[in-house]
């Protein structure tokens, strides 16, 4: 549930969609809720038609839902063909979060004498800005962040509390580091003699696209010779490992605890479901989805639908069919065999 630090009217939240409604214009707005839970002066949304057996009981001061369902609205309706992104456009209105900013530099936060800081930004406690840094307007940096030498964040981009950008990173506009991640350590490179592991010191850095977002505890390493590259409009989820050398094309999106082993290069358009792993040296074309916990071991030239393992069963016919599974290259021998020997009869 959520509630706006202003009130608005329903025709302010109308004109903001650019969508005709039924009902009191005047009516107060303070908030969005679910079809269940909203009051008097919140709106709701149906994007799914599960919870349509809520929606004729629904309390809400309007709902924000599909023209096919409007017969069925007992309250005034805002009429959208994606309810849904209509949602997310409103929830903006509703956001706590800016009004907090305040521009300035805490008194705790250190800041190099180098660093160039835009109009309006906002460094909170204790933050770290290091030498070199360059940080356009409006960019906010959360309490206990930390941003190395020569990294550079675009305009209106926003770091939460305890985000730690490495030296030598560009991040670009609008961009959304929520808390803990760590964007340009180093990648995993070693090499090994035969008896010892040698560190392989990390040279590139790490490129951000506009309109990015990583979540919580997510790790972008920074490129072993050339960057790390992440396009415009990914969104990438909490617990998110992408290795070094990987490039991730625009508008593609990750979901929680998937992985990205390096050099691998992911499209445009793509989508990674949770846990699902990419090996390295791979290319995944354009428009491909990764269903959760799938493993890609090979590249990928057609775009659609990928998956592989199996879904949850009970332990008793997992046990069985994993003695299957080690049976089938037997079982395939035999069947060859008999195809053989039946073809040989005819």
């Amino acid at each position: 549930m959520t509630h706006a630090s202003h009130d608005l009217t329903l025709a302010d939240i109308a004109r903001h969609l650019n969508v005709a409604f039924e009902g009191d214009g005047k009516q107060p707005v303070r908030g969005l809720a679910t079809l269940k839970e909203a009051q008097s002066d919140q709106v709701a949304f149906l994007a799914n038609r599960a919870y349509l057996k809520d929606l004729v009981a629904t309390r809400a001061a309007a709902v924000l839902l599909h023209p096919e369902h409007a017969e069925s609205c007992p309250v005034p309706r805002l009429e959208i063909d994606n309810p849904y992104l209509g949602y997310a456009q409103l929830s903006q209105l509703f956001d706590p979060l800016p009004a907090r900013d305040v521009p300035g530099i805490h008194p705790s936060a250190v800041v190099a004498a180098s660093a160039s800081l835009g109009e309006g930004v906002s460094i909170q406690a204790n933050a770290v800005v290091e030498e070199g840094v360059v940080l356009g307007e409006h960019v906010v940096v959360g309490a206990g962040s930390v941003i190395g030498a020569d990294s550079v964040v675009g305009d209106h981009s926003r770091l939460h509390a305890n985000v730690t950008v490495c030296h030598g990173v560009v991040i670009g506009q609008r961009v959304i580091l929520q808390s803990g991640c760590v964007i340009g350590g180093d990648g995993f490179g070693f090499a090994h003699d035969g008896s010892r592991w040698h560190k392989i010191a990390q040279l590139g850095g790490v490129v951000l696209g506009d309109d990015v977002e990583v979540g919580s505890c997510s790790n972008i390493d920074r490129g072993a010779l050339g960057d790390t590259v992440i396009g415009n409009d990914v969104k990438i989820d909490s617990q998110v490992q992408i290795a070094h050398n990987v490039t991730v094309g625009d508008h593609s999106a990750l979901a929680g605890c998937s992985g990205i082993a390096g050099s691998t290069h992911v499209g445009q358009h793509c989508m990674l479901g949770g846990g699902a792993g990419l090996a390295g040296h791979i290319t995944i074309c354009d428009g491909v989805q990764i269903t959760g916990m799938s493993l890609v071991t090979n590249s990928i030239h057609k775009p659609g639908v990928y998956s592989s393992g199996t879904g949850a069963m009970s332990n008793a016919q997992w046990r069985k069919n994993a003695v299957r599974f080690k049976q089938l290259d037997d079982i395939a021998n035999r069947l060859s065999r008999l195809e053989k020997n039946h073809r040989g009869q005819m």
